[in-house]
């Protein structure tokens, strides 16, 4: 039996004692991350959302297997904060982008049927495949979670038929707004987007794009709490932990007692927050070193300082190398470490390891 199924559906239980540190933890990591933003010059931090959301954008597409374009992606992002771009936008990209732009600026309006619509259609802008795109589903197939060989499929889920979908998700919609802060039954951030996240995809009631709009509705849950948007890089978390994304899902999807969902979820919001705070200060230690060293530093160490911090926090894979450097500027061994030297005196980059296993990171 699958949780519609249960005599008690939709009355999830947890055990809400056991998520108070998280939510502890959530609201402290934003109060961190919104001390973090307004380190930000005001000029860069239109940057930082068309970075953050693109990032979101394709990594949301990639957990469902659609592999998206950055530059258009980008192009549509900047485009939806009215700025200008000389690039072409793929229908996928612009679709996806609209979305989380959509989210970014409208997270405290009411969720309603149309809403949800107008999010799918976005969702599977230029999609030809679809009997229904826009509303409801309403095919008579069961719709099913498959993986495995035509012969002897496994079915990791089957969501309610699709005549009860209008139902449920009126249903759905009451308990989202009555769950919301302030509302008759308010829950805490985590909580009420772990659930509804869950929510939702139980339902399963479109047709695709099932995933993309439960991760864009737990993104506007959690700025509803904050009474702000949201920047936190959920889907790149997930896509991170995207089997043990499906596990947790699969392991919750029979029953009410959702607890172990709400703390793997929990623990993944907040590698998000930490995420998102870590790429803004990544951010901010780039401007104030390019700052120092304006004048300072030649072309081809800017190249591979700018190649660093485009690697993120976390940097490249192993840390740059000097073969990395002469690769990235072109530049002969010689070259390569004396401006590598020259970086380490400048206190641009610090030294690690000894002869074939130095690498060099930045500071």
């Amino acid at each position: 039996m699958w949780n519609w199924q249960q005599k008690d559906w939709p009355d999830w239980k947890f055990d809400s004692s056991r998520m108070q540190e998280l939510e502890a933890s959530f609201l402290l990591g934003s109060g961190l991350l919104q001390g973090v933003w307004k380190h930000i010059a005001i000029g860069d931090r239109e940057q930082v959302r068309i970075d953050l959301l693109s990032e979101e954008a394709i990594k949301t597409s990639s957990i469902e297997g659609e592999f998206l374009d950055r530059s258009s992606v980008q192009s549509s992002v900047m485009r939806q904060f009215g700025l200008t771009s000389d690039r072409r936008e793929g229908l996928a990209e612009s679709g996806i982008a609209e979305l989380l732009v959509a989210c970014y600026h409208d997270f405290a309006d009411d969720l309603t049927d149309q809403k949800l619509f107008g999010w799918q259609q976005l969702v599977c802008r230029g999609r030809r495949d679809l009997e229904s795109v826009g509303v409801y589903r309403t095919h008579p197939n069961p719709m099913q979670v498959i993986s495995g060989p035509l012969q002897k499929p496994k079915i990791h889920f089957e969501a309610l038929p699709s005549q009860n979908v209008p139902e449920e998700m009126a249903r759905f919609l009451e308990w989202y707004r009555i769950t919301k802060p302030g509302g008759r039954t308010a829950l805490p951030a985590l909580t009420r987007a772990g659930l509804g996240h869950l929510y939702f995809v139980s339902i399963h009631p479109f047709e695709d794009g099932n995933g993309r709009l439960a991760r864009a509705l737990s993104e506007v849950t959690l700025a509803q709490a904050l009474g702000a948007p949201s920047l936190i890089a959920l889907s790149n978390q997930i896509e991170k932990n995207r089997g043990a994304y499906y596990l947790a899902l699969e392991n919750n999807n029979k029953a009410m007692d959702v607890t172990e969902w709400l703390l793997w979820f929990g623990n993944i919001v907040l590698a998000a927050q930490a995420h998102s705070t870590a790429t803004i200060e990544h951010l901010i230690f780039k401007t104030q070193l390019f700052d120092r060293l304006r004048g300072k530093l030649n072309a081809r160490q800017e190249k591979v300082l700018i190649r660093l911090f485009d690697a993120g926090p976390e940097g490249f894979i192993g840390g740059l190398s000097a073969k990395n450097y002469m690769t990235i500027t072109g530049t002969t061994p010689a070259t390569a470490r004396r401006d590598l030297v020259d970086l380490v005196s400048k206190y641009a980059l610090r030294r690690t390891g000894e002869r074939k296993g130095t690498r060099y990171w930045l500071q």
